[in-house]
């Protein structure tokens, strides 16, 4: 079943649980396990599974069928898997395959439905600075592995003399120093600046943010910052966008300049974030 089949899924349907499941019966299904319920169905709870299907004679692949559920919680009807939150606002997201990384389509339905990105012209407007800012939906953390050189051009109020010499090539050193004592980061010799780097398609960075984003979802995300580049990418972009929605007048380019304005801070890779609004807007409508 791929996730255009998914969003018009009829949660009637009986479903297995596996590997890349997410909601309240996974959530379920990790209790009994003694694992963190966090929802969703990873390689940690893959393992415990496989675990307690051996210890209980059952054919050991991780994957929870009727059989497995009904031994599990003694013959309660198997769970069916959600599915995610309908297309909303008539956007036709199944248009976007090929053009988008299917891994990223799948976050869309729960993303704008969160955020308020609901209609084609939102939507293309945010998918289109995503896809510039992390390189095509592929960078999810911050490059900061810079030479002398392009601590000088990049960073260059924060290497006076031959500062950057010693902070060359090490990511850690360039954060703390870079970010440290600013957007809610202890100073340099916390390495708060490097642990709140850059994250997610639009790169959420700094303590204040990662707490905020945190609490829009009731997640404590400050314990454990990774979650934004491999759980939340899209979400906290779109945490981040909801600033920038006032801009998404229309489908002009006066819009989609002020758009990237509000993200970028300026007008760097404009022409590439038009082209893709085009693109993903005339697939959406």
């Amino acid at each position: 079943m791929n996730i255009y089949e998914i969003i018009n899924y009829d949660k009637t349907k009986k479903m297995l649980l596996k590997k890349g499941s997410t909601g309240e019966d996974v959530k379920k299904l990790q209790q009994k396990l003694g694992l963190t319920s966090d929802g969703s169905f990873g390689s940690g709870t893959e393992a415990a599974v496989k675990k307690w299907q051996a210890d209980n004679g059952l054919t050991a692949d991780g994957i929870v069928g009727e059989g497995t559920w009904g031994k599990m919680f003694g013959g309660q009807t198997l769970i069916t898997e959600p599915a995610p939150a309908p297309s909303v606002g008539g956007l036709k997201l199944e248009n976007l395959k090929g053009h988008i990384p299917d891994s990223v389509i799948s976050m869309i339905p729960d993303t704008v439905a969160k955020f308020g990105i609901n209609t084609p012209l939102k939507l293309a407007h945010f998918l289109s600075q995503c896809g510039h800012e992390s390189g095509g939906f592929k960078v999810t953390s911050e490059n900061l592995n810079y030479s002398v050189d392009g601590l000088k051009k990049i960073f260059g109020k924060y290497f006076p003399g031959n500062l950057a010499e010693s902070y060359a090539k090490n990511p850690e050193k360039i954060a703390s120093k870079v970010y440290g004592g600013r957007m809610g980061n202890g100073g340099e010799d916390t390495k708060e600046g490097f642990k709140f780097r850059g994250r997610g398609f639009i790169q959420l960075t700094g303590k204040d943010n990662y707490k905020a984003f945190g609490q829009s979802i009731n997640e404590d995300i400050c314990s454990n910052p990774d979650l934004v580049s491999t759980k939340y990418p899209l979400l906290s972009a779109a945490w981040f966008f909801q600033r920038c929605l006032p801009k998404c007048v229309d489908a002009s380019d006066v819009s989609v300049t002020a758009v990237t304005k509000c993200v970028n801070g300026g007008t760097i890779g404009l022409e590439d974030r038009k082209k893709h609004f085009k693109e993903y807007y005339s697939l959406l409508t």
